[in-house]
């Protein structure tokens, strides 16, 4: 039987940094596990491939949720990444850290060493900023962020709209305070996808004290009493076992995670012993406390200004697109998920601003279909980013290749409600009563204006409505009894087990939750290290 000082359990947006920052000592001996395949797929790279990526069992595990009562009863699609890199080489590479306030009341509550200047330093560590070094951004990290290669009028009129409402413009999101619009930046270099396997793993692969395996699927965890000493895994059809010296850590996300500590015997002892789980600690916490960001996305059409629509859709506009990417690395094809950013307060009760926009140039009806609109359209996505609405992950059955339950329970709070529609009305309030787009005579497709009551607003946006796939708070972080790792991490009451990824936030961040997820791993290998 083989063994490791640290067996890493998921090869994602925090398992790769571990695996990086952990390996950096020869002696220490490293296992790094993927459910997944090799990060191979060309269109992983490419990053407007993440309409090729997400809904592919190629490298999505095509999760789909429980049908949601405040989503008309739909159940919905929810991607997680199946691949080296994890989400971070399937999603939509913007690059977002949140509030200062989100990690102060992180701090508050307890969670000692994890305010803002807590963690910015770990920010600053992963980053290798295309504008340059500064007392916020960091040069020369693994994870390349850069500026978006394409500008439209369409995104300027709206930042301009924006800012006749009040909401400035601003040239950098990352300094603690978001409040106000500007173009995304994105974890690209050179106009290709910067995912944590391209920047911390693939430098390092080749360290004779690391073990890299794909397509290794875990059982569970196996303890003595209630320390972690060997994790159980199938790989091509055998079922393998490991020792461990020093730590499991878990980085499996905030669906997997959960879902792992569950078939391992940690977690509500009523539904592991209807599954005949041993039981190895009662904690109903675990799976609990889940969040995401709902986006709830309008759609305008728009006269004399074009969008992308109607290029996409023809043949020649695809060839130029094409062209522009191999030949120049710029252009339509190195777009992430959205271009234009927002954050702006529902009203004016909030301390800090609780919605964010995602504008795209282009619309459809299905997202991620191929099928555009043919007209000029564009779709300024809102989302309430400081939801209240929580859910959980579920065990389904002792056999960990079974799908978890995923219960959302979007909209559920009257809160969350009254979010969704102060949003959608602050989209029409920009779009429709700004100086700037009176000349573009905009038309609201979708939801409509007939629809001007919140219920009626937050009823027919529902049935568009979609996760940003930031899933967090499954493995919650806090020295309380709601919680289910300490501050350093540690699972409670467990020895050699931690869980590090983006499942430990108490609360979700404001904003797009990968950057914030590589910062949780970079500080949680130094909490590590510290501990050896």
């Amino acid at each position: 039987m083989d063994v490791f000082d640290y067996i890493i359990i998921g090869a994602g947006s925090a398992g790769c940094v571990l695996a990086n920052r952990l390996s950096e000592n020869s002696k220490h001996k490293v296992l790094l596990l993927e459910a997944g395949g090799k990060d191979t797929y060309p269109w992983i790279h490419i990053p407007v491939g993440y309409y090729k990526t997400m809904h592919n069992p190629k490298t999505d595990w095509c999760f789909k949720t429980e049908p949601d009562e405040n989503l008309n009863g739909r159940s919905i699609n929810y991607p997680r990444g199946k691949t080296l890199g994890g989400s971070s080489s399937i999603n939509g590479l913007l690059y977002i850290r949140g509030q200062a306030r989100d990690y102060d009341i992180w701090r508050q509550q307890g969670n000692t060493g994890w305010g803002w200047d807590d963690v910015l330093p770990y920010f600053i560590k992963s980053e290798n900023q295309e504008r340059g070094a500064n007392k916020f951004h960091g040069v020369g990290g693994p994870l390349s962020v850069s500026d978006i290669r394409i500008k439209l009028n369409i995104l300027n009129e709206f930042q301009n709209a924006a800012a006749e409402m009040g909401i400035p413009k601003i040239n950098d999101f990352n300094t603690g305070d978001n409040f106000g619009c500007d173009y995304f930046q994105v974890t690209e270099k050179n106009g290709l996808r910067c995912s944590t396997a391209v920047g911390y793993l693939n430098p390092i692969k080749k360290r004779s004290n690391l073990k890299i395996e794909v397509k290794a699927h875990v059982k569970q965890i196996n303890f003595q009493d209630k320390k972690a000493v060997s994790i159980s895994y199938w790989k091509d059809g055998e079922l393998i076992t490991v020792k461990v010296n020093k730590e499991v850590i878990l980085s499996a996300g905030s669906i997997g995670s959960p879902h792992i500590l569950q078939t391992s015997g940690i977690g509500d002892k009523k539904e592991l012993r209807d599954l005949g789980i041993p039981i190895i600690h009662h904690n109903s916490n675990v799976g609990k406390n889940l969040q995401d960001h709902l986006m709830l996305r309008p759609v305008y059409k728009v006269s004399n200004i074009k969008t992308l629509n109607k290029t996409i859709n023809s043949f020649f506009g695809k060839m130029m697109i094409g062209m522009e990417f191999v030949f120049f690395r710029r252009g339509v094809m190195t777009m992430g998920a959205s271009q234009l950013c927002g954050f702006a307060k529902s009203d004016s009760s909030r301390e800090t601003p609780n919605l964010q926009f995602h504008v795209q140039p282009i619309s459809t009806d299905k997202l991620g279909g191929s099928n555009l609109h043919n007209f000029n359209a564009f779709t300024p996505t809102v989302a309430n980013i400081r939801p209240t609405s929580r859910g959980e992950v579920n065990i389904s059955s002792s056999d960990s290749r079974e799908y978890p339950r995923i219960k959302m329970n979007y909209l559920s709070t009257t809160d969350d409600r009254q979010v969704a529609a102060a949003g959608i009305k602050l989209i029409r309030k920009i779009i429709l009563e700004s100086q700037t787009f009176k000349k573009y005579n905009p038309i609201e497709f979708r939801p409509g204006l007939e629809y001007q009551s919140d219920d009626e607003i937050v009823r027919v946006a529902s049935d568009y409505a979609q996760t940003i796939f930031h899933p967090v708070g499954t493995c919650k972080m806090g020295n309380d009894n709601t919680s289910v790792v300490s501050d350093k991490l540690k699972v409670h009451n467990i020895e050699n087990l931690r869980v590090v990824d983006a499942s430990i936030m108490p609360n979700i961040t404001s904003g797009n939750t990968n950057a914030p997820t590589i910062m949780i791993a970079e500080k949680a290998a130094d909490m590590i290290i510290a501990d050896q």
